[in-house]
């Protein structure tokens, strides 16, 4: 299981079905008490997901972290 923390990036496939924005990215922007705060890069409005959900997308594939030298070279 990934320790998911603030600020971490991901890149959505096709699989991840709460979409709604079509983004390409989502980003976590705060994690606390069993819950995050994420922003899809599409949208202008934040969400708030289980982080046991999170993980589930995670493990499936639907969500493949984004590391910090392919964030700076976007």
């Amino acid at each position: 299981m990934m320790d998911l923390s603030n600020n971490m990036e991901f890149e959505m496939k096709n699989g991840f079905l709460p979409n709604l924005s079509n983004s390409e990215r989502l980003k976590i922007l705060e994690v606390k008490e069993g819950i995050a705060v994420i922003q899809m890069d599409k949208s202008h409005s934040r969400g708030v997901f289980p982080t046991e959900s999170l993980q589930y997308w995670i493990r499936r594939g639907a969500l493949r972290l984004i590391d910090e030298h392919q964030q700076k070279s976007s």
